[in-house]
């Protein structure tokens, strides 16, 4: 099978993948408790004032019928309204999707250089002090909850040393015009540098704490990968030929090690973009994670949806960018 093929024969793949995940959610969405006419008008409304909220909403109509409806209004683009806000879901969404973005961003790149780096040079010195430093690492990182290192950090950092802020992404006395919702970005193309630093320290704090416990999966794959590289035939024949050994960690063993690396990373980073949950919640970070869980608390059924829809269709789409690389790497896995 050639590359093209490959690609239209995974891209292909994807849409019966999506269109069942879009069926689920609407049918656990609706055999959920709670009812979200309740939990907009608190309880307290007439049964007349109930009932016209409900009509508003499509929610007396038949489920075949919602469901045939949801489907004709999201192949339309239409995600429908936030039963909270009034506002178009798509819309809101994309108003938070930049904030997780960032921190997503910032946070696979500390777990990246950490993991690949560290895990490389761990398992070249198997079972000296740099091995089992990043195997205590690894093991400790990952059983901490993430929730409860972010509030270390706040502890340590914010609190104590008062170094970086605990919760937010930009101060309110910062003046910063949004561009493209990045805002890193958005100060160096405006040159605001008192807004880039802001930006920057609050930042600092969430993507290290999420990075922190991404690169403990990371560096434990890269570490035991590539030490299964190092004792392959053509690493000691590289050896022998008198390669540098440099060269053979990262041009043999490394290169090698990678596919099913990068399948873990690339589905990592596509979680990560799903929607940091906790480690927004616990910094008060306005991304897609913390706009979830406001969501759900008020029953909001469009916007809960739309956002899990979008998370599919993210995690979808870099699933299917992640086979093409794992494809180019190592052309077997096509044929």
């Amino acid at each position: 099978m050639s590359l093209k093929q490959y690609i239209i024969t995974r891209i292909i793949l994807a849409v019966p993948m999506l269109f069942v995940i879009l069926t689920i959610i609407f049918f656990i969405l609706r055999i959920m408790p709670g009812d979200p006419v309740a939990a907009i008008l608190g309880g307290k409304a007439s049964i007349e004032v109930i009932n016209k909220l409900r009509h508003e909403l499509g929610l007396d109509k038949p489920l075949w019928l919602q469901y045939l409806d949801y489907l004709k209004n999201l192949f339309k683009g239409d995600f429908g309204k936030s039963t909270l806000t009034g506002r178009p879901v798509l819309s809101e969404v994309m108003d938070k999707f930049p904030a997780t973005v960032e921190l997503t961003l910032f946070a696979f790149v500390i777990a990246v250089t950490i993991g690949i780096f560290w895990g490389a040079e761990a398992a070249r010195k198997k079972d000296k002090a740099v091995d089992v430093s990043a195997r205590v690492f690894a093991i400790l990182l990952y059983a901490i909850p993430v929730f409860w290192l972010g509030l270390m950090m706040q502890l340590i950092f914010g609190s104590y040393l008062r170094w970086f802020p605990v919760g937010g992404r930009i101060s309110a006395f910062v003046d910063l015009k949004p561009i493209t919702g990045l805002y890193l970005i958005d100060s160096l193309i405006q040159g605001n540098w008192e807004a880039f630093i802001d930006v920057l320290k609050h930042l600092i704090l969430p993507g290290l704490t999420l990075g922190l416990v991404i690169s403990s999966i990371f560096l434990r794959m890269v570490r035991n990968n590539a030490v299964l590289m190092y004792g392959q035939d053509f690493v000691k024949a590289a050896r022998a030929r008198g390669i540098r050994e440099k060269d053979i960690k990262y041009k043999h063993a490394l290169k090698n090690a990678l596919v099913p690396i990068m399948t873990m990373m690339g589905l990592q980073f596509a979680l990560l973009l799903g929607g940091a949950v906790l480690t927004e919640t616990t910094f008060s970070w306005p991304g897609m994670g913390s706009f979830l869980v406001l969501r759900i608390r008020y029953r909001d059924f469009p916007a809960i949806q739309g956002t899990v829809v979008f998370f599919a269709f993210i995690i979808i789409v870099v699933s299917i960018i992640v086979d093409i690389v794992n494809a180019l790497i190592d052309p077997r896995i096509r044929y």
